[in-house]
């Protein structure tokens, strides 16, 4: 009875392991990665990519750099402080809800003095058209419309936004101040969001490249407003990472719930 017993519960432990080998199989299978066309960003290259679950539900929104991306990117040229490369979204698979990614290299940083005044990048994952976004001023007679408050509710608990982080073409910046770079600390990464009339129109990881540089893997909760003014996928992490199989970096909008 004794042989029989453990000849049944090999069996069984056989049959286990080919199952759980079979389902781990059909979920890599499930898994479908959607890629956005490639645009050369310093001696490499940079493009959007999503992946969706069986569903053909986003499970995220990355940015993929090529390690060369960080290699021969230009430095401040008289008043241009910033290069702006715009990011298409991958012409097939499921709406996510992000219309474009602009990604803007600060080789000297940017304001407010002493917390992001060192070389980073800006990922802004767009919820508007680009012809919106370019139409984007703080100036003019639509200056107070353009600056006006947002609802509390399409702003983070603890999130602030000063008025010096209005910038055209681009949107207001709503901060978390309770950031490690507000406390004493390098800046590393953190996640923005913005704003133009009062909605909530862009969502934003920013990355030091010396972050970047360090081949880090990490993941992050993003803090979340109670509503959103655009029907989107929005994250509830963002991760910054490096494959060095495929030394590649990615800055990814990950665990999306769909709000509408």
């Amino acid at each position: 009875m004794k042989t029989a017993l453990c000849l049944f519960r090999s069996n069984l432990s056989v049959i286990t392991l080919a199952w759980l080998g079979f389902a781990n199989a059909t979920i890599a299978a499930d898994l479908q990665v959607f890629t956005g066309v490639p645009v050369a960003v310093g001696n490499g290259t940079v493009r959007v990519e999503v992946t969706t679950n069986g569903m053909n539900e986003p499970e995220s929104v990355s940015v993929i750099m090529t390690k060369e991306a960080l290699q021969g990117l230009p430095a401040v040229q008289g008043e241009k402080m910033f290069w702006e490369f715009s990011l298409p979204m991958p012409d097939t698979g499921p709406q996510t809800g992000y219309d474009h990614v602009v990604l803007d290299w600060n080789p000297a940083g940017h304001i407010p003095e002493g917390v992001y005044n060192v070389p980073h990048f800006d990922v802004h994952f767009y919820l508007i058209s680009d012809g919106e976004r370019e139409a984007i001023t703080f100036h003019g007679e639509g200056r107070e419309l353009a600056m006006a408050a947002p609802d509390p509710q399409l702003v983070p608990a603890g999130y602030v936004i000063p008025p010096d982080a209005a910038v055209d073409k681009m949107g207001m910046h709503g901060l978390d101040p309770a950031g490690h770079e507000f406390h004493g600390q390098p800046f590393s990464h953190n996640f923005i969001y913005g704003y133009y009339k009062g909605e909530l129109m862009f969502v934003e990881p920013m990355v030091s490249l010396a972050f970047l540089e360090s081949l880090p893997e990490m993941t992050s909760p993003v803090k979340q407003p109670q509503r959103y003014s655009y029907p989107a996928w929005y994250p509830a992490t963002y991760r910054v990472g490096f494959d060095a199989g495929k030394g590649e970096y990615t800055i990814a909008l990950q665990n999306l719930a769909r709000f509408e």
